[in-house]
């Protein structure tokens, strides 16, 4: 049975080179879960920076090999990678600072690591999610056009009908976005709920579609991202990802 960790245990050599190579530092800072390449860019013009104990200059290349601090803080090497599966429960934004939300990601999970979401999940949506301090990972499931698969259950306010299956299925034009969305898989499953899985990260897209047919949604749970199951956790309740579920994630965004 596959160990529960943090990390992943064996990787194949081309990927232990290639994580080896030297790169720019805000791509490393992102990376390693520190901030975005932007912030890592501001924080570097502001000498808040230092690469083997002298100030940083954005562009410059480092690696593991070096020793790399932020605002005083030593930063650990990127290999030292966490991915979390999350149970948002509604109610929780998906951000790192909002003074205005009650509830934020940030306050609600606590682990000994920084992490933050690779994909997100409107207010009040509830369901899986992924955490992870791997800037790599993020960027991977952040491209829409790479079309990995985030699987849902749906609950709508009228009855779910063949010909609304069907329009469903087909794809429906956004009048808002003016854009069409992608053909998907969807399965009834009720007499007003139904499966959907998506290829595609467009805002609020489930609920605009089913607007533009008519109909309200009244619940939304995320199950699956990828090949990983919302399974048996409970909202506000997370969990590392099993050492088989890591791989072959990392091997489904083309990051093994």
């Amino acid at each position: 049975m596959p160990d529960i960790c943090g990390t992943l245990k064996e990787q194949p050599d081309k990927i232990k080179e290639k994580r080896m190579e030297k790169e720019r530092l805000n791509k490393y800072l992102a990376a390693c879960g520190i901030c975005s390449r932007r912030e890592a860019d501001r924080l570097t013009e502001k000498g808040r920076v230092l690469v083997n104990g002298k100030k940083a200059e954005n562009g410059m290349l480092v690696d593991d090999s070096d020793e790399i601090t932020v605002n005083g803080r030593t930063v650990s090497g990127k290999n030292d990678k966490v991915v979390l599966a999350y149970y948002k429960p509604a109610g929780v934004t998906c951000t790192e600072k909002d003074r205005f939300a009650e509830k934020t990601i940030a306050n609600q999970v606590k682990y000994p690591v920084r992490v933050t979401y690779a994909g997100r999940l409107d207010k009040d949506s509830e369901g899986l999610m992924l955490l992870t301090n791997d800037g790599d990972l993020i960027h991977a499931m952040m491209q829409g056009s790479a079309g990995h698969e985030k699987e849902y259950t749906v609950r709508v306010n009228g009855e779910v009908t063949d010909e609304f299956v069907e329009k469903m299925q087909a794809g429906v034009y956004l009048r808002e976005l003016a854009v069409t969305t992608r053909p998907c898989k969807i399965r009834k499953t009720g007499k007003t709920t139904f499966q959907i899985i998506l290829t595609q990260g467009v805002n609020r897209q489930i609920k605009r579609m089913v607007k533009e047919l008519g109909y309200r949604t009244l619940f939304i749970k995320r199950v699956r991202v990828v090949n990983i199951q919302l399974g048996s956790l409970r909202p506000g309740q997370f969990r590392p990802l099993t050492e088989w579920e890591r791989q072959e994630l990392y091997r489904s965004v083309n990051l093994l």
